[in-house]
């Protein structure tokens, strides 16, 4: 996507160490604070469980056409279990669906070693840490722009970004518009369920989409429908979209 420079076991090793650094990053004073806390009083059911406590890296196929962009680790799934949309309901809800649309290779995500894979597919979260309420501060976000924007250096096959939530959305427009804005079309992009925009030469397409967190998929904001929807779009345009073209937004 932006320099191709890296192949095969050299992709790999970069993002290794590229995880070392998100792993060991303590940027943040209150998300350090929140998320070690919540490691230590644990929530009853999961109190024989050794939580992560930590900040959670993205995990899925380095080759990827489709980067996942979510908000940040849930309390109890990736704060938990050391990898992000694993072992809470959000993480139940996308990977069925990723599964469903040949993302992935089962549809659950439980713990590290449940044997998911991901195929053209790699999931992440703007926020590396869980934030409390699930409202990291501006600068929190902003501490771990440079961590989503070597993530995307690496994955230089990116051809669609699929943010879940409006935090996700604004964060990799911003990331767009530091790191790529001479590629960026001008124009508003506004967060939509559902909205689709082009962004420019040298970038991928990108999907906006509601979070799959309880208080959506439990109330019917966001269905299964219509996160099926948005994947067979994207599926079907991964194949046949032209790239090169302007700003545009179509919605369905």
């Amino acid at each position: 996507m932006l320099n191709s420079l890296k192949h095969g076991k050299e992709r790999e090793n970069m993002m290794n160490l590229l995880n070392q650094r998100i792993i060991a990053c303590r940027k943040c004073p209150r998300l350090v604070r929140y998320r070690e806390e919540v490691a230590k009083k644990r929530r009853r059911e999961f109190s024989d469980f050794e939580y992560w406590g930590k900040p959670v890296p993205g995990y899925g196929d380095f080759n990827a056409r489709l980067v996942v962009v979510g908000l940040a680790p849930a309390a109890h799934g990736g704060n938990r279990t050391g990898r992000v949309f694993t072992g809470d309901s959000s993480a139940k809800f996308l990977v069925r669906h990723l599964n469903r649309a040949g993302f992935a290779n089962q549809p659950i995500s439980v713990s590290k070693d449940d044997g998911l894979r991901y195929f053209d597919c790699y999931v992440t979260a703007a926020v590396k840490c869980v934030p409390p309420e699930n409202k990291p501060s501006p600068k929190e976000t902003s501490n771990c722009m440079g961590f989503l924007a070597e993530e995307f250096r690496i994955l230089e096959n990116c051809k669609a970004v699929l943010a879940l939530g409006k935090i996700a959305f604004d964060s990799f427009v911003t990331f767009a518009r530091k790191y790529h804005h001479h590629g960026l079309k001008k124009g508003k992009l506004r967060f939509k369920h559902g909205a689709r925009y082009i962004l420019g030469e040298g970038l991928p397409v990108l999907y906006a989409s509601y979070h799959p967190s309880p208080r959506n998929t439990n109330t019917g904001k966001l269905t299964d429908a219509m996160f099926s929807k948005i994947l067979d779009k994207i599926k079907r345009d991964l194949d046949s979209l032209p790239w090169k073209q302007s700003l545009s937004q179509k919605e369905d």
